[in-house]
């Protein structure tokens, strides 16, 4: 199974990560299939980059998000478009 999940880079207290589509398996900072976007909670505001494609590629094909990622992803509209896409199929 693949997940839609966070990777964490940084140092102490200040954390970056990376939104990568991942095996369940593995872990958090393990081996990864593709790097989706970033994620950097420490800039005001909070910077988030997405690959709207690549995200909903990953979804049509079965990945599951993380809670975290499934907020940041509908911030970025993209399971909107990914709703309407399924829908209209």
């Amino acid at each position: 199974m693949v997940k839609l999940r966070l990777q964490r880079f940084g140092t102490h207290k200040k954390p970056f990560y990376r939104i990568v589509a991942a095996d369940a398996r593995k872990t958090r900072d393990g081996r990864y299939l593709e790097i989706v976007g970033v994620y950097e909670p420490t800039k005001q505001p909070a910077f988030v980059e997405i690959d709207n494609e690549l995200a909903k590629k990953w979804l049509h094909a079965g990945a599951q998000p993380t809670d975290t990622v499934r907020s940041l992803l509908k911030k970025a509209g993209v399971i909107d478009e990914f709703l309407s896409e399924k829908n209209s199929k």
